[in-house]
């Protein structure tokens, strides 16, 4: 049986701990809006929302390039980390989404330049940096490996997901971590469907997400920044 190593266990809670300081509690990719317009309206419908998109674009899309990224950094390839950085950028597919991306890497890198990781100080203000990259580069640094690194990266976003709803719908602490784990229990089987796409299989199509995100732009009232 393979088990983690205690140091690179720890490093990895760390990594998808809510303290890390890349700002992940002010965006709800347009979950806002989706309360808002009555898209969403309780804890089923929710969870409903949130399984959709970890199974449509998260991985389609974010878990097979967070592998590639982690698999180029291990080679030390920070050229193509940085060409599916900008990769998964491209495919964001409204401003507020690649905002929040390059937000959260740039942030990342930070943490990163703090831990005396030096790979990530041109990251700091680039204009390609994502999360993803910056997770593979942590990860890598940190001897965690891939599946362990994607199944990390999953729960941190599922966490961030059900943080902003907790504030959008009325659903109390109980619901929000039933939610949780109901998300979190098909992790696995995301990252296995994730880890079979080929190159040109990688891509997403999710209609009410890309609304919801472009609607939320020109909402009105907002507690969030995506």
């Amino acid at each position: 049986m393979n088990t983690l190593p205690d140091a690179s266990l720890l490093r990895l809670m760390q990594l998808t701990s809510p303290a890390l300081p890349v700002g992940a509690f002010a965006y709800s990719q347009g979950l806002e809006y989706a309360a808002h317009a009555g898209w969403l309206t309780g804890e089923h419908d929710a969870l409903d929302w949130v399984r959709g998109v970890l199974g449509g674009p998260f991985c389609h899309l974010d878990l097979p390039l967070l592998q590639r990224m982690h698999a180029a950094w291990s080679r030390g390839d920070g050229a193509e980390a940085r060409r599916l950085s900008t990769l998964l950028l491209a495919f964001r597919e409204t401003r507020e989404l690649e905002q929040e991306d390059v937000q959260a890497g740039r942030s990342l890198a930070r943490v990163l330049v703090g831990q005396g990781i030096e790979a990530a100080s041109p990251w700091v203000r680039s204009t390609g940096a994502t999360l993803a990259a910056m997770h593979a580069l942590a990860a890598t640094s940190w001897k965690v490996p891939e599946r362990a690194a994607m199944l990390g990266y999953v729960f941190t976003w599922a966490e961030a997901q059900v943080g902003a709803l907790s504030r959008l719908l009325p659903i109390g602490q109980l619901a929000a971590q039933r939610i949780l784990s109901a998300v979190t229990e098909t992790a696995p089987a995301a990252v296995d469907a994730a880890t079979r796409l080929g190159d040109d299989e990688i891509g997403a199509f999710a209609p009410s997400f890309a609304l919801a995100s472009a609607l939320h732009e020109t909402q009105y009232t907002r507690l969030f920044r995506s």
